[in-house]
Parts: C-alpha cells; structure tokens; sequence
C-alpha cells in the first residue's frame, strides 16, 4: 500500500460550505489545509486582507476568533468584502465563553460563517454549561452550519476532569496523571459530539479536535479518539512554536498520525516572528502533506545541502529562487496548467549526484562544483538536453522550466477541454 492509500480512520464525510464552493472533510476527501487570522477581527478590512492572502496562499478554510459584539458584527462585512474579491474561502467562527449570545444575538454572523468551532471547556461552568452548549448547537442547526468539537488540554472541562481524576483515585491501581487528562480529552469530546447528536444535530455536520502541545500526548490522545469514534478529525499541535522549532514539532507529530491514516484537515499553529508572514504556517502544512504522498499543492525544488565540493553559493540563491518563482506562479498555473502541482525540479551542486537527480526528476540542472568546468547540463524528462554556461545561467533556466510548464501541462489543458 503507498502512503497516499492509507485506509482512513473516520468513516464519516462532513461538508463546509459558502455559496458553490465546497470543501468536504473526513472520508476518502483530501486532507484539508487550514488556518487562522490573528487580526482583530473587529477590523473587517484588515481582516479580510490576510483572509484573501492565507487564501491565495492554499488554506482550504480559515478561522476567524468572535470574540466580541464588534467581532460578531464585523463577520457579515468581512465576508461581504471577501465575495467581492471573488474569494469563496469558507469562513470558520472560533468561539469561547460569549458564543452562545453572540450566535444568537447577531444572525447574520451566524449566518454568514460555514462553521462554528465550539470548546466545551469553555461555555460555561454547571446548569449554564448545557444550556449554553445546547444554545450554540440549536443555531448550527438552524442555519445548517456544521461544528468543530474542540478540545484542548489548556481549558479542559474541569468537572470532567474532577471527576475522573476521582474514579481514578479508586482504582486499585490508579493511571499516572498524564493518563487521566488524556481519557478526559478523549471523554469530552466524543461525550460533547454524542449531545450534540442527541440535541437533533446530524452526525455528518460534526468534526472532533483534541489538542495539546506535546507530540506524544497528541499522539497518543488522537490514536485513542480515532479508536473511538468515526468523526472526521482535525490535528494540529497547538501552540507549537515559532520557528524551526514549531515546524519540527508539528511535522513530528502530524506525521505520524497521518501515517497511520488517522486526520482529515490540519493546521500548523505557528507563532509568527513579529510582524513575520501568517501565510508560513499554510505552506508548512502544504510540505507536510506534500512530502509524505498525501496531496500536491506545488512544484518541489530538490536541492542538495552543499558540502566541501559546492564553495559557491550560487546554486542554493538558484534552487531558492526557482522555489519562491514556482510557488508565485501557482494562482495562475493552477487554472491554467491542471497537473503541474506535481513537477519535480532538480538544482544540484556538483558532479556527484547532479545528473542522476536531475533525471529522476521532471526537469533538473547539474551547476559546477568546485574544479569542475564551468558549464551546467539541464535534464528535461530524464534526457540531456542543453547546457547553460555564462553569467545567465539563471535566468535561462528559469525561462526553461516555464517553457516546460506550458508544453507539458498546456497540452493536458488543451486535451481536457477537447474532452
């Protein structure tokens, strides 16, 4: 079996919509990329601006926090902006404490998000906690909205908690306490998705997220949820970091569940450098799926890592500046040339793995190491084709992978349209 058909954990297929578009989760659905505006939300144009750019960037949904009575009345003109822009992203309400007022206050809001997330941790202590949590759910039904179920160990229903903290303190011979707070991530959201099925909402219209920020708990705690229910997942290691750090950490975590087929939609919850690019955390997640089989969102550059044979720079500025100019092409390519997310382009240092990368690869050049003569071959589909040589090896190779472009992925364009 290849990685890209690993069998599925959750047997169930939940839809998020907004207009035409359709973005399905859970099932034999593609593993949705998404992500969240750290804008004030109340701010609807500098909201819907990193909403278009974490978009164009390839987040399949995007999360926005409603915080607020301004925030609730801010949706329904950030959307309205969005569909100007012919922006179709569906928009995602994330709800703590007040949700239950302001989905109820403000309807429009609600209507014009195409999910709710709720935290049962978070909407209320006693009585008002079922009440709160069956007012929330009782709107997503009547808008036909579905829900994020989420749970995180850093707002954990502490009743819960209480409770099974004191089952465990009778056993004979009681779990370590780490066990306990995963089973109570487990028992509240599987507990909350069952109310929620209770209170007349439809099993499809459910996701489930339990997150923490160490990778053994996370994984640990979603093999035991995938064991117990069949809901569409979404992982994510929360609060993972900034940095190389945060892109480790999650990519250690996500992909061993997404190897053992268990997660249906991701986020990569980065901490951005100040004023750094939101859109990080998107192309992160891309990799992450991109690298195991999963998905294809752009063309990959291999590029060797440089050693004592590779002195000048000039193939690592290359093998960047190819990356960057693919990944800026892909708005454009992707309705243009269907397919093309999948090419492989080689940019290697010497002589040593040069030319076998570059025909294993869709299209590849071989620059000089050190000693070596000053000419650098190009493979096209695994065969020598040119050699460049000069100050323009560059730009001359570039205009080459986009001439390849048009040839080999114009042509399936041409032939699906005759089709």
């Amino acid at each position: 079996m290849t990685v890209g058909s690993l069998a599925r954990r959750s047997s169930r297929l939940a839809e998020v919509r907004w207009g035409e578009r359709i973005v399905q989760i859970g099932s034999d659905a593609p593993i949705v990329v998404q992500s969240m505006t750290n804008t004030d939300t109340a701010d609807a144009i500098a909201t819907a601006i990193q909403v278009k750019a974490l978009a164009q960037a390839g987040s399949e949904l995007v999360r926005i926090t409603v915080n607020t009575p301004q925030a609730a009345q801010a949706v329904p003109a950030i959307r309205e902006q969005l569909d100007r822009m012919g922006l179709d992203v569906p928009l995602v309400g994330d709800f703590h404490y007040n949700g239950h007022k302001l989905l109820t206050q403000y309807p429009d809001c609600a209507q014009a998000l195409s999910k709710y997330r709720i935290n049962p941790g978070n909407v209320g202590s006693g009585t008002r906690r079922e009440d709160n949590f069956a007012q929330m759910i009782e709107v997503a039904c009547r808008w036909d909205k579905p829900v994020r179920i989420g749970v995180n160990w850093g707002s954990l229903d502490q009743a819960l908690l209480a409770s099974l903290m004191d089952q465990n303190a009778a056993r004979a011979q009681p779990w370590e306490a780490a066990s306990v707070m995963r089973e109570a991530l487990v028992a509240s959201a599987v507990g909350s998705a069952q109310r929620a099925v209770e209170l007349g909402m439809a099993p499809e219209r459910i996701i489930l997220s339990a997150k923490v920020s160490s990778v053994q708990d996370l994984v640990a705690v979603y093999g035991e949820l995938a064991s117990r229910c069949d809901y569409p997942l979404h992982l994510g290691l929360t609060e993972a970091g900034m940095g190389s750090k945060g892109i480790v950490a999650s990519t250690a975590a996500l992909a061993v569940l997404l190897q053992q087929g268990i997660g249906d939609t991701i986020r990569v919850s980065l901490t951005p450098e100040p004023n750094g690019d939101r859109t990080r955390e998107v192309i992160v997640a891309q990799e992450i799926l991109q690298s195991m089989g999963l998905r294809a969102f752009a063309p990959m550059v291999v590029a060797c890592p440089g050693c004592g044979r590779t002195s000048s720079t000039f193939f690592q500025e290359l093998a960047d500046k190819i990356q960057r100019h693919l990944r800026e092409q892909m708005p454009h390519w992707r309705a243009s040339y269907p397919g093309v997310e999948t090419m492989q382009v080689a940019v290697m240092g010497c002589v040593v793995n040069g030319p076998g990368e570059s025909k294993h690869a869709d299209i590849g050049i071989s620059l000089p190491g050190a000693d070596e003569a000053p000419v650098a071959p190009v493979f096209v589909d695994g065969e020598r084709t040119v050699t460049l040589k000069g100050e323009r090896i560059a730009e001359e190779f570039q205009a080459i992978v986009d001439d390849y472009v048009r040839r080999r992925y114009g042509a399936g364009l041409a032939t699906e349209l005759a089709q």
